[in-house]
């Protein structure tokens, strides 16, 4: 977990991750003020360190005197050895309504220079796109950039956020596209892809994976992030019943190759409460490897970079030494080493494992035996207080909750029940499902039968217990583990880059004879 630190409300913006000789390189803005971009390393995707600013706002009467706003950074195609960054700028004197878009140039990826003149900076042109600030909305949008270089053809093309000059005004949003002829050298076409129902398409990417192209966009009417998909690189771009890549709070989201994979970032938006007052804070969760399914489908899937972090693995063998949690006098539970079943048929009821989990990645083949309603309880006390994850396994959607004590118990008010998302997936008729939950500090990740189905960051609950509930059902349990995660590292000032591995190990969790501990794994250092 990455975020901004500083005096009362400091927060990461829109990011950018390239991976080079071994290395994670993130940069991104920092609001409210967008006045330089930050940059960040990581060895493992997972802890970042500080490393020297990137850029900052031009000096007083430059073009990009105001604020800075997304950026991507790429290899120079015409000088090896040399990096690029596309970056949007915006000037007082214009009151921050005109986006452009200029270049600054690093051998390092640590010094950057501006590049002045030489065609930069980039103005969106009035043939097909706002241009002025007497259309439309009355600021011009040009903004977000992303440089792509197609493997097949070897087009070199900027693509950027921006708007039709026609039609209705919050229906424009679409995805521009200049294609670099020289060096510094830009020709606008027609739109890479128009929806026709959005105001913005922002922070746009274009991918090849398995010889499809994807764009990437994120869309501020629903905050989620969305995906199209073309055979061809001038499209048309289709989308697939839905194409809601990452469920709301995650947005701006760009793609990092990482060898012949392909990883995805974005930042999350949480919503905290400072001095009695509700803001939002953005951070950085881990990334997700971004994979196509058997239906050529964009899909993700959890980062293997937690393989590094178990502690301590094991698993359920005893089914009934389960605690229970509401003490419901019709639970049962029954099985073998093999598979086990619990269930209710009235009311509820919570099986846990035994110790608290703080971090953790449980595994476990789950299916549902009657017609009633089941799914997991995380992080819980002996009171119930913590998250519950509803499981609708037929209707394919998966729910947490935060849920628990809200102060003294003295009226209607007493209690939170809070809906953190929700995601779905497509069901299968009798099951099982492959079931993963990640808790790795404020970070929570649910995936179904392989694909990653919620992501998101809170904190309202640090550890507790772990375990599954039924409501008038039974479920079946085959091939459960628990790994026990390090847990996250905080972000040191100065020093060496470090990676998530603690150098200290924490103890390992209490044998007990209900876990059957596997040996430690060897960790990657």
């Amino acid at each position: 977990m990455y975020a901004s630190h500083g005096f009362l409300r400091s927060d990461i913006g829109d990011v950018d991750v390239l991976y080079h000789d071994g290395v994670f390189h993130l940069f991104h803005l920092v609001l409210p003020n967008h006045d330089f971009i930050a940059h960040a390393v990581s060895n493992d995707g997972l802890s970042w360190r500080r490393v020297k600013n990137a850029l900052y706002v031009g000096e007083p009467g430059a073009w990009d005197d105001d604020m800075l706003w997304t950026m991507h950074v790429s290899p120079d195609p015409y000088q090896p050895g040399r990096w690029r960054m596309f970056y949007t700028g915006l000037s007082r004197h214009e009151y921050g309504r005109v986006q452009r878009v200029g270049l600054a140039t690093s051998t390092d990826l640590l010094n950057w220079n501006r590049v002045d003149g030489e065609g930069y900076p980039l103005e969106v042109s009035s043939s097909y796109y706002e241009s002025s600030v007497d259309e439309g909305r009355r600021w011009v949008s040009f903004r977000d950039p992303f440089f792509y270089q197609d493997p097949e053809s070897g087009r070199r093309m900027l693509i950027a956020s921006a708007r039709v000059n026609t039609g209705p005004l919050v229906r424009r949003g679409c995805v521009c596209v200049a294609d670099e002829v020289s060096p510094g050298n830009f020709e606008f076409k027609p739109p890479l892809h128009q929806p026709r129902i959005y105001d913005d398409v922002e922070v746009p990417n274009l991918l090849q994976i398995n010889g499809r192209y994807f764009l990437l966009g994120s869309i501020r009417e629903d905050t989620k992030v969305h995906y199209w998909y073309a055979d061809e690189l001038d499209g048309p771009y289709l989308n697939f019943f839905d194409n809601v890549l990452l469920p709301s709070g995650n947005y701006a989201a760009r793609g990092c190759q990482f060898g012949d994979q392909w990883l995805l970032f974005n930042f999350f938006t949480k919503q905290e409460n400072h001095f009695g007052k509700d803001i939002t804070k953005k951070l950085l969760p881990p990334p997700k490897h971004l994979v196509t399914d058997s239906t050529g489908r964009l899909r993700l899937k959890s980062y293997g970079g937690f393989d590094a972090l178990v502690q301590h693995q094991c698993t359920v063998s005893i089914p009934d030494k389960l605690e229970r949690l509401f003490d419901n006098p019709l639970a049962y539970s029954k099985g073998s080493q093999e598979e086990m079943h619990l269930g209710c048929p009235s009311g509820y009821e919570a099986f846990l494992l035994p110790n608290d989990f703080e971090s953790f990645r449980l595994r476990a083949q789950i299916g549902l035996e009657g017609s009633g309603k089941c799914g997991m309880v995380l992080r819980v006390n002996a009171h119930g207080d913590g998250y519950y994850l509803s499981l609708d396994l037929f209707k394919g959607v998966a729910q947490l909750r935060a849920w628990g004590v809200n102060g003294p118990a003295e009226s209607e008010h007493a209690f939170t029940y809070e809906q953190l998302q929700a995601g779905y997936f497509v069901s299968r008729d009798e099951g099982p499902w492959d079931l993963e939950v990640l808790a790795h500090g404020m970070y929570l990740e649910v995936s179904i039968n392989g694909y990653v189905i919620l992501s998101l960051v809170d904190d309202a609950y640090g550890d507790g217990k772990l375990g599954f509930y039924t409501e008038s059902a039974q479920i079946v349990l085959r091939h459960m583990s628990v790994e026990k995660l390090y847990p996250p590292e905080q972000e040191e000032p100065s020093g060496p880059m470090y990676t998530s591995i603690t150098t200290q190990p924490p103890p390992d969790m209490v044998p007990t004879d209900l876990i059957d501990g596997q040996p430690e794994k060897k960790r990657i250092e």
